[in-house]
């Protein structure tokens, strides 16, 4: 028996895969306080381009990425905890609000609200 997704079941899996696509696309690019505005709209604009997004907010935090560079080069890598992501997505009709922050240690990927 198979049952076909509501659009709001729908919306959450299109967040899942706009997730996913954000943070293992950008995990581990180079990112340095001078650089993280523009990697910010660099990673809005490329998700946005996806089916169903409707917006990207992605926050580099330039305190938490000066307290990762670990080296003279000047950069660290990009991961989970050095930024917060919001996301809309539209499906039919049905919006989700998601939102990736920091959770007791580890970058959480969350559904805010699903708004018909």
């Amino acid at each position: 028996m198979t049952d076909t997704p509501t659009d709001a079941q729908q919306a959450c899996f299109e967040a899942g895969i706009k997730f996913g696509s954000l943070y293992h696309q950008f995990a581990g690019t180079p990112v340095s306080p001078d650089s993280s505005h523009s990697l910010e709209t660099a990673i809005e604009e490329a998700i946005e381009n996806q089916p169903h997004c409707n917006s990207v907010v992605v926050e580099i935090l330039d305190d938490r990425v000066a307290d990762a560079i670990d080296h003279d080069e000047g950069y660290a890598e990009l991961t989970g905890s050095l930024m917060e992501v919001e996301m809309r997505i539209n499906y039919e009709g049905t919006a989700v609000r998601t939102r990736m922050a920091m959770e007791d240690g580890y970058p959480r990927m969350k559904l805010v609200a699903v708004e018909d």
